[in-house]
């Protein structure tokens, strides 16, 4: 067992865009969860049930991901996976909050999205 394990609590994940305040608008109407903090170029908010927060902060020069994955495009390096209670009902949430249904599904269980940087996540059904 690592001797960080008892130790380390992980709080927040933070994710590079183009536009920080974008990207926190539209967590902010995905989750319903308001800002905690911001900086010029960087917006931080906190789960208010406790979990993992979610922080963006802006990239100059940033490129969103491609997926599926290109040779020539920018590849992702994480995607973010949220379990929902009703597939359908939480891809149409996902989709007026900003989102964008990507053309390739490959599990009738997931749907995957793109935020408005164009980061891919998972909305799935456990």
């Amino acid at each position: 067992m690592s001797p960080l394990r008892r130790s380390v609590l992980l709080r927040t994940v933070c994710i590079d865009c183009a536009d920080a305040d974008e990207m926190a608008a539209f967590y902010g109407r995905l989750f319903g969860w308001e800002l905690t903090a911001r900086e010029p170029g960087w917006v931080l908010m906190r789960d208010p049930a406790g979990g993992t927060g979610l922080s963006f902060q802006a990239e100059p020069g940033y490129r969103p991901p491609t997926w599926p994955e290109e040779a020539d495009g920018q590849d992702k390096q994480m995607h973010l996976d949220f379990e929902v209670d009703d597939l359908e009902v939480a891809v149409e949430h996902a989709v007026a909050a900003g989102a964008r249904l990507a053309d390739h599904q490959s599990d009738e269980r997931v749907r995957v999205l793109f935020d408005p940087a164009g980061h891919p996540f998972c909305l799935f059904l456990d």
